[in-house]
């Protein structure tokens, strides 16, 4: 019979290593808490998922976590540079990250919480928090279509460059601005595009600077454009495509990029009886305290219903937010039973 997994405890467990965790743990640090970054990938894992070219919306200083100057030659730095950045951040604080552990469940608990994890070679474990704080963000859980085809090899929630797809047929579903960036960057890396997209037009929450350009190569025919029109089905050399008045046709496609929005995954909380706003909103403060006392939703993982209002120049924010408030929570417990204080084993 194998022994129980060796529990630890710490004042406050980051489950998410993105900018935003990142940022809860230097706060941490800085305020004399004990805490642990579990991440179920590698160090800012969203970021390493996006395209590979891609570049941000926002400047370097409104990338910047921990003081550390983010510096670039570019107004907007690029994914490569941001890679870079956040792992010598990490690196200089000398961050309690493990990589490549996930939170399985977290459970109320005497101490505060409970946090099932397991290593990616499927050893599981336990860590004990008195305080939690969610900061996984919402890149990781694409919103499914629900379709037969979905599945298929030649279908995916995540583009990356656009060689691969030279001289074939790719379908983009979607209008928001990661689907129009694909879609040009397909274009012109040779690839014959067709967009589905749902609505009478594109989103009108697209990038100012993409909305024109794709608007153009639609309107001159370089990418075709399906209005008010959704896939259906998806088969290796074809998408069925149903029309606003139920008539379908077969659009030939090689590969398809489903690209139609990404959802926070809080399944690990389910257990906690978390309460959730009209919207799909889980703060309730402006320390992003949820409804579960002593649990922190930090970024846009607290955001299901507003998560293209919630980036990392304002996520930053609100895990300096949350850390503060919880050392205020825990200080003073210190200092009034200094017998008690943090044992880790």
């Amino acid at each position: 019979m194998s022994a129980a997994p060796q529990s630890q405890l710490f004042d406050v467990a980051i489950v998410g290593a993105g900018p935003v965790g990142l940022a809860a743990a230097i706060a941490c640090k800085r305020a004399g808490l004990s805490y642990v970054v579990l991440e179920k990938g590698c160090v800012v894992n969203a970021i390493f998922d996006y395209p590979t070219y891609m570049t941000f919306f926002t400047s370097a200083p409104g990338l910047e976590i921990g003081g550390h100057p983010f510096v670039s030659p570019r107004e907007k730095p690029d994914r490569q540079e941001a890679l870079l950045y956040y792992r010598l951040v990490t690196q200089r604080e000398g961050l309690n990250v493990r990589l490549y552990t996930e939170v399985k469940r977290v459970h109320a608990a005497p101490a505060g919480f409970t946090l099932e994890v397991e290593a990616q070679d499927g050893t599981p474990g336990v860590v004990e928090a008195r305080r939690v704080v969610v900061a996984t963000g919402y890149y990781d859980h694409p919103r499914m279509l629900g379709i037969p085809g979905e599945d298929s090899p030649n279908v995916s929630h995540y583009y990356t460059e656009a060689h691969p797809f030279f001289g074939l047929n790719v379908t983009v579903i979607g209008a928001g601005s990661s689907a129009a960036d694909a879609a040009l960057d397909l274009y012109r890396g040779g690839a014959k595009v067709t967009m589905v997209v749902r609505a009478p037009t594109l989103k009108p929450t697209l990038k100012y600077w993409i909305r024109p350009d794709l608007e153009n190569r639609i309107a001159e025919g370089s990418i075709t454009a399906h209005f008010n029109s959704r896939v259906v089905e998806i088969h290796p050399e074809h998408v069925v495509v149903q029309r606003e008045d139920g008539t379908t046709s077969e659009l030939p496609t090689h590969f398809t990029f489903a690209l139609t929005g990404y959802r926070p995954d809080l399944a690990f909380l389910s257990g906690l009886g978390l309460a959730e706003q009209p919207d799909g909103c889980l703060v309730l403060d402006e320390h992003s305290q949820s409804s579960v006392p002593g649990l922190f939703v930090v970024g846009s993982a607290g955001y299901a219903g507003r998560v293209n209002q919630v980036f990392i120049e304002n996520g930053r924010l609100h895990a300096a937010a949350a850390v503060e408030a919880i050392a205020r929570q825990l200080v003073p417990q210190r200092e009034e039973a200094p017998g008690a204080a943090l044992s880790v084993h």
